[in-house]
């Protein structure tokens, strides 16, 4: 072997596989801080409103297109997303995403034993008329709520809401 060489480059040919001290502590180093960056990406992430999403209003119907205890299907924000308008038997006006949380089927109003709710006949899922949460079968997470305001005798859309509100 070249002397200058081996002065340059001390170690042998068989020995190179290995990780020098100095080798391993630079790893470490940066490993340690890609960590800590992507947790405080992560946190800083976590920190965002993910429900305070803002929509255009949108006209739904007029209030005497709907009578107590009937329902009305729309399209809101975009046009391939289905949602349920209901005027309950007390004449509130409430409404739903259309789509069941367990696999996107339609729910449609119902009332049972006096009780009014939303219902996916796929699976026999329910959710409540009130506030979206689940009342039976398997939809794991309450039905996004639609926002609405009555402006004279017109019923808009203003925004969706996730979960029970």
């Amino acid at each position: 072997m070249n002397k200058k060489l081996a002065d340059d480059f001390p170690i042998e040919w068989e020995d190179d596989h290995f990780v020098t001290r100095r080798e391993f502590f630079r790893f470490l180093t940066l490993a340690s801080g890609g960590i800590a960056f992507g947790t405080a990406a992560l946190a800083a992430y976590a920190t965002l409103p993910k429900d305070e999403r803002k929509f255009d209003p949108a006209k739904i119907c007029d209030v005497e297109d709907v009578k107590p205890g009937a329902s009305l299907a729309f399209s809101y924000p975009r046009p391939s997303d289905l949602c349920i308008l209901v005027r309950k038997q007390d004449g509130e006006f409430v409404a739903y995403n259309r789509r069941c949380t367990h696999l996107s089927c339609p729910v449609e109003y119902k009332v049972k034993d006096d009780k009014e709710m939303l219902y996916c006949p796929c699976h026999n899922g329910a959710f409540s008329l009130e506030d979206g949460s689940v009342l039976q079968g398997p939809p794991p997470h309450p039905i996004p709520r639609i926002q609405l305001e009555q402006r004279g005798n017109e019923l808009w859309a203003l925004g969706v809401m996730k979960g029970s509100h």
